[in-house]
């Protein structure tokens, strides 16, 4: 049987000798996330697929099984350099701070203490990381907030990071009801068989259902390399040091702490962490006897009936789904903002039934050194897949043109009115000079003809405050 969180070695044999009927063999249940289809086997260079010859990195001893895992590797290193800039200007930032001479003697200590952690906090996260392969990187910070990554802004690096501290540091009380509450939808004979935990962030609940559950195989994957390679270390019982940066810290020591993250044991056997997207997950149909999604169906990017429908297909017959959250849905269009009622309609038409459903109150985020906790209401279910149904097309993210790059870029009625913006913005960003005014601005405004003398002085006053207003805040990394 493979180890968890297996070194490539192991995981080799296994892909040599797995069979499609071995319950512990994760091979056997892999798939090609681009052809969706063909069977992986492991190389020296990584996974490649038998039909479509397609291949997939193994980094930090994680299968990297993104259908482009080239673009999405780029995509995480170019925001782990834009994330390592912006440390290194606030540190800049703070020892400018400190120059002054009319700071209380607190005042000091705090900007001392903020801009050692971040120092620290920078050299941690480039070794975490180091898999990714940065360094090199010519890329100017300016560049950077031009050309964002196509990762959406709560989905970077380091947007989920209090939850590395939640899941190994002080969060024992929510993690202990988060299993519970679990544990309280699941028949006492359900079998858990092949488990995946889809979007399993740092990893504390795949592998607390991993230690409790004892299930043949559990999968965890998530599509955040921080939080894998944290979970990664964790797991194997190597303690990783990584600061906390408390919301809202109780004294002057707690707005930064340098904190241990650990787990009560290593992890048994069976157990293994994967890099991918839930929306094009690299398994099997049907491969699961269990699929679990926690804190996933409401801020995933796809409407909850496709998606509840995916999830059907990687079930057997007779699999269950087991979800965990609160359902906060943000969609754009209003009528996919579901409510419970018309979330659990849509889990019996996805081939859903014999759902048993519980809600409490547990606590959630509830750091010792922050203001900054509450108590969450938290829904779990465990629903058994009684029928298949068709299967939704492949995910796409991403049109055509922008993945086969030589193709013409599209002149979408959106780009027009871009187009025309970037230029309007780009002609008042090189009028400032530190000479003119805003009523200067606003006068050459009128001079192009681009806006009425009645509205060029309000519109050049509300763009410069918008500018202004977001130099005070931290770009998203």
């Amino acid at each position: 049987m493979l180890t968890g969180c297996s070194p490539i070695g192991s995981i080799a044999a296994d892909a040599r000798g797995g069979d499609v009927t071995d319950e512990a063999g994760l091979p056997a249940i892999l798939r090609c996330p681009r052809c969706a289809d063909g069977r992986l086997y492991l190389q020296r260079a990584g996974w490649i697929c038998q039909s479509c010859s397609s291949g997939y990195p193994v980094i930090g001893e994680i299968p990297w099984l993104f259908a482009e895992p080239q673009t999405t590797l780029f995509e995480w290193r170019a925001r782990l350099d834009f994330l390592l800039l912006e440390l290194d200007r606030e540190v800049r930032v703070l020892r400018s701070e400190l120059a002054a001479t009319t700071l209380l003697p607190e005042t000091r200590r705090r900007l001392e203490l903020l801009a050692d952690a971040n120092e620290g906090h920078a050299q941690r996260l480039r070794r975490i990381l180091e898999p990714l392969g940065l360094g090199g990187s010519q890329t100017a910070y300016e560049t950077h907030l031009a050309l964002r990554t196509r990762l959406p802004a709560d989905q970077g690096l380091t947007n989920y990071y209090v939850n590395v501290h939640r899941d190994w540091v002080w969060g024992e009380a929510e993690n202990e009801a988060s299993v519970a509450l679990i544990e309280s939808v699941v028949s006492p004979a359900h079998t858990w068989g092949r488990t995946l935990v889809l979007g399993a962030g740092a990893g504390r609940l795949a592998y607390d259902l991993h230690r409790r559950a004892r299930p043949a195989l559990t999968v965890a994957t998530d599509f955040n390399p921080l939080l894998l390679f944290v979970a990664r270390e964790v797991t194997q019982g190597r303690p990783v040091e990584l600061y906390e940066f408390p919301i809202a810290p109780r004294r002057l020591e707690d707005h930064a702490i340098l904190r241990q993250l650990a787990a009560p044991e290593p992890v048994p056997p069976g157990f293994f962490l994967i890099g991918a997207d839930a929306l094009r997950a690299p398994f099997a149909a049907g491969a699961f006897d269990t699929v679990v999604t926690p804190w996933l169906i409401d801020v995933i990017a796809e409407d909850l009936p496709t998606f509840a429908a995916r999830l059907n297909g990687l079930l057997r017959p007779g699999g269950s789904w087991i979800n965990f959250g609160s359902l906060v849905f943000s969609q754009a269009e209003r009528a996919l903002r579901f409510g419970l009622e018309e979330t659990l309609v849509i889990a019996q038409q996805a081939g859903f039934s014999d759902m048993q459903l519980r809600e409490e109150v547990i606590p959630y985020m509830a750091s010792p050194a922050s203001r900054h906790a509450r108590r969450e209401s938290v829904l779990a279910w465990c629903a058994r897949k009684e029928r298949p149904v068709a299967a939704p097309a492949a995910h796409s993210a991403l049109p055509e043109w922008l993945i086969a790059t030589s193709l013409p870029v599209p002149q979408l009625e959106d780009f027009k009115v871009q187009q025309v913006a970037t230029r309007i913005h780009a002609f008042l960003m090189a009028l400032i000079d530190g000479r003119r005014s805003v009523q200067d601005m606003a006068r050459m405004l009128v001079e192009q003809r681009l806006m009425a003398p009645a509205d060029a002085e309000p519109a050049v006053r509300t763009f410069l405050t918008r500018m202004y207003e977001d130099s005070r805040h931290r770009a998203g990394y």
